[in-house]
């Protein structure tokens, strides 16, 4: 295990981004408090981790906390980990870390999750006995499944509700046979914009870690790695890992994988993608990299491991790969890169990936002072956020990047 080291320039940039995250917005839509991606509960977590390191103080926290939840709280089952209950009771388990802190507030949060994830897994496992397609709102990260199973591990790991969405999640990697063809059983009906288009006419396959089977991946290995561990988490575990190695692309600067599959490209066994896209979290080899990496730990696969974590390493190498990263954002920028990049070096075998953490953090500084909007997604909560990790020598204390399934 290598152990990443701290750039004192990343603290001054992190509290000048913090700055500018003063004073909670209302927003225009009253369910925008509770939006994790883009409201007042993702902002929430830069102050909750200052507040924990000192940075920052618990009555700037408790501001924004209250900010995401002005509007009644949805448990509605359109509801996931960045968006009602799940993303309110993730960022009060953020601000507890084992204090107690808000106890009566989580415990009644906890219980709705709980029962929500209960209920929308009799509706995949229903919707797979029928054998229709999935939605990305199914099991995605950001609103599915596998983002509240995320939460779950955390919060609740011997519950009932974490252990039936394993069930699911193996289920999710069966093959599904649909007007008389096979797809995996992640195959979803719709195209990347979760819309109808030609060109994915017969819907798609996604690879990332966002909307695509790596997220079930890495939560299934972070699972695994943790001794939860349902029947056939293995299998889907090598499934999935199998899916990976049947898509990867190499070049010479490394191995890559395309960003969706179209039913032509199961039919030629080729991808449509012509080289790597963005390397960032949601899509790109860093997130799919640091799945694979977390696979390779929990089954205790020694040279997978070494071939995800060369995979990273490869990609941050390439300069024509990095150039293609526009901006600060924890989604698909910097920020995303600099946090996966840091939780992976924790786990190498080797000390290649910790060696890009000084040249990552000097261009997430760069950048972030120009990142549009307060949010923790796409704005400047997300490079706050990522920033602090970088002026630290430890984890983050709230355990925010969770909700990634990175950690």
């Amino acid at each position: 295990m290598s152990t990443p080291t701290s750039y004192p320039d990343s603290a001054a940039a992190a509290d000048r981004l913090a700055a500018r995250l003063d004073s909670p917005d209302p927003g225009e839509e009253p369910w925008t408090g509770q939006s994790l991606a883009q409201g007042a509960a993702g902002i929430a977590l830069v102050h909750i981790e200052r507040a924990h390191n000192g940075q920052g103080t618990w009555q700037q926290a408790h501001r924004w906390i209250r900010a995401a939840v002005l509007e009644q709280v949805s448990a509605a089952d359109t509801t996931g980990l960045f968006l009602g209950a799940p993303a309110v009771a993730f960022v009060l388990a953020a601000a507890d870390s084992g204090t107690g802190r808000y106890a009566p507030a989580r415990a009644e949060l906890e219980a709705h999750v709980s029962s929500l994830a209960h209920r929308r897994v009799e509706t995949a496992m229903e919707r797979i006995r029928r054998g229709e397609l999935a939605t990305f709102g199914e099991y995605d990260t950001f609103y599915g499944l596998t983002g509240i199973g995320a939460h779950l591990l955390r919060q609740d790991p011997g519950g009932s509700a974490l252990g039936r969405i394993l069930d699911y999640l193996v289920a999710l990697t069966r093959p599904l046979v649909t007007e008389g063809r096979s797809r995996p059983g992640w195959w979803v009906g719709h195209d990347p914009s979760r819309g109808a288009s030609v060109h994915y006419a017969d819907g798609h396959g996604n690879l990332g870690a966002a909307h695509g089977i790596t997220g079930p991946l890495m939560l299934l290995s972070q699972a695994q790695r943790r001794g939860i561990i349902v029947t056939g988490q293995y299998e889907a575990i090598e499934t999935i890992l199998d899916h990976l190695d049947q898509w990867r692309q190499d070049s010479k600067a490394g191995p890559w994988w395309p960003e969706h599959l179209t039913a032509r490209d199961l039919a030629t066994d080729h991808p449509h993608q012509q080289g790597p896209a963005r390397p960032s979290w949601c899509y790109g080899t860093p997130g799919i990299a640091r799945a694979g990496q977390l696979a390779a730990l929990a089954i205790g696969d020694l040279k997978r491991q070494h071939f995800y974590e060369h995979a990273l390493h490869a990609c941050l190498s390439d300069a024509a790969q990095m150039e293609r990263l526009h901006d600060a954002s924890l989604c698909h920028g910097w920020a995303g890169v600099y946090q996966t990049t840091w939780r992976a070096a924790r786990d190498a075998s080797t000390p290649a990936l910790a060696a890009h953490l000084p040249r990552l953090a000097t261009f997430l500084a760069r950048h972030a002072p120009d990142t549009p909007g307060p949010g923790f997604l796409e704005g400047r909560a997300g490079p706050a956020l990522a920033l602090s990790t970088a002026a630290a020598r430890t984890a983050p204390l709230s355990g925010w990047d969770a909700c990634l399934l990175i950690d």
